[in-house]
């Protein structure tokens, strides 16, 4: 990038860019502004939602097409006057996210958009078909088909790669308006602006940057929602037309069967890779036996991460501004009174001298495996490792995005897989942060947003 003028990010409506007169101003973890971002108003949001449900859709063949090409502008494209390294270096600066994270979230969102169509249809029933005039259907059959039109998100901004989910409502045939988070709002105007280049129509995707009337707008406007956000987020909205993406407090058990010994670059890459921001990121890991050795042995690796401004090519560690830092600070060393601190017990801020901090690592071990820290999920390398027993069995587990399970005991992997609240299970050596085409995160896309309908043809 250069010169010094803030980063322009428009509204993208369903007549084009739109400019507004009031803007965000973005700043970066120093605190220096970065951009500036248009924020429409709720009318604006009104008209842009109806819009939306005014279009047709697209033919299946076209939208796979389309999201194949935008996939490549995407990844490799100038955009809005930014060339991939000034996005990924924007990305970085502002949410404080390493931008080693940042590239390779770069190129897994551009690979997931190239893979939406064929992914979003491994939600479909085996016995239901894709289209009313498959010949099966002349004996009665269900088809697959979407809960309405118009699918609305308020995205997440801790880590550019959650914009790999969505647009497999697009693969589905609904119209998608996004409203951006202030955190991250580069990574859906890159998206959608290449959605439009390859040929998406304006009315079929939007992005509408605005404040908190506007967001209900955006909701209250769609057929369906996902909004991303804490525990509060998820009670908000759990059984209503909108699916709400929470805290993940995924985990690692390991039992005593299992050397963990052998295991340990998993177990720490699982905390820490991507700066340990995601929900998908280890929080928590439970032992069969003296959890005090596999503490120890986490916050000795943990400890050599070095502290760095996110933009440098060796930083591991998300930075914030130095306010921010010190309020997560506060609140794990008050959540962890009574714990024992492996590492960060005096803190885990370190100022970098220009008004942010690196966030540094945590280790701390709890005696009970229903102790209330295990269900504590903070953006940055924070782990809390307690003993498991069989007695305890599953409840402990429970409310777990992903549980990587290290043991040799089938029969206890048949109860973690059969435990409704544990979303995804994955054996050995995998880490919890692993993801791939075709494999549900929180649950297929597709699950929320589609239905079958029963029909019989002539």
């Amino acid at each position: 990038m250069t010169g010094s003028a803030p980063i322009d990010i428009p509204a993208l409506g369903p007549s084009g860019e739109f400019r507004a007169v009031n803007r965000l101003s973005v700043t970066d973890v120093s605190g220096a502004g970065l951009a500036e971002v248009s924020l429409v108003p709720p009318v604006f949001v009104h008209r842009a939602m109806a819009a939306l449900h005014r279009a047709e859709t697209l033919p299946a063949a076209d939208r796979a097409a389309l999201l194949a090409e935008a996939a490549e502008l995407f990844e490799h494209a100038t955009i809005g006057g930014l060339s991939p390294a000034d996005y990924q270096h924007a990305v970085s600066r502002a949410g404080g996210v390493p931008i080693s994270s940042v590239r390779q979230a770069n190129g897994s969102v551009a690979q997931r958009v190239a893979n939406a169509f064929d992914s979003a249809h491994h939600a479909r029933p085996r016995g239901a078909s894709a289209d009313w005039r498959h010949p099966s259907t002349r004996a009665g059959r269900a088809v697959w088909v979407r809960r309405g039109s118009v699918f609305a998100v308020h995205a997440a901004g801790n880590h550019p790669g959650t914009h790999a989910i969505w647009p497999e409502a697009l693969a589905l045939g609904y119209r998608v308006a996004v409203r951006p988070s202030s955190r991250d709002p580069f990574t859906p105007y890159r998206l959608i602006t290449a959605l439009r280049t390859a040929g998406f129509p304006a009315d079929h995707v939007v992005l509408l940057p605005t404040d908190h009337v506007g967001a209900d707008a955006v909701l209250g406007g769609a057929d369906l929602g996902m909004v991303y956000g804490g525990a509060d987020v998820v009670a908000k909205y759990r059984g209503s037309q909108v699916l709400p993406q929470g805290p993940g407090r995924s985990k690692i058990l390991i039992t005593a069967d299992t050397d963990w010994r052998r295991h340990l670059d998993v177990i720490v890459e699982s905390v820490a890779d991507h700066g340990g921001t995601g929900c998908v990121n280890t929080s928590a890991v439970l032992i069969e036996g003296d959890p005090g050795p596999l503490a120890e042995a986490i916050a000795e690796r943990l400890a050599a991460m070095p502290s760095l401004p996110p933009e440098n090519s060796k930083a591991s560690l998300p930075v914030q501004q130095v306010s921010a830092a010190r309020a997560t600070e506060s609140y794990l060393l008050k959540t962890a009174a009574g714990a024992r601190a492996w590492l960060g017990g005096d803190g885990v801020v370190d100022e970098l001298g220009d008004g942010s901090a690196a966030l540094r690592p945590a280790v701390y071990e709890v005696g009970d495996p229903t102790a209330p820290q295990i269900g504590v999920e903070l953006p940055f390398p924070c782990v809390w490792v307690a003993p498991w027993t069989r007695t305890a069995g599953v409840v402990p587990l429970r409310d777990t995005l992903v549980l990587t399970v290290l043991t040799r005991d089938d029969e206890l992997v048949g109860r973690l897989v059969d435990e409704p609240t544990i979303r995804n299970v994955y054996l050995g050596d995998r880490h919890t942060h692993w993801m791939a085409s075709g494999v549900p995160h929180d649950g297929f896309l597709g699950d929320f947003l589609m239905w079958n309908k029963g029909i019989a043809t002539m």
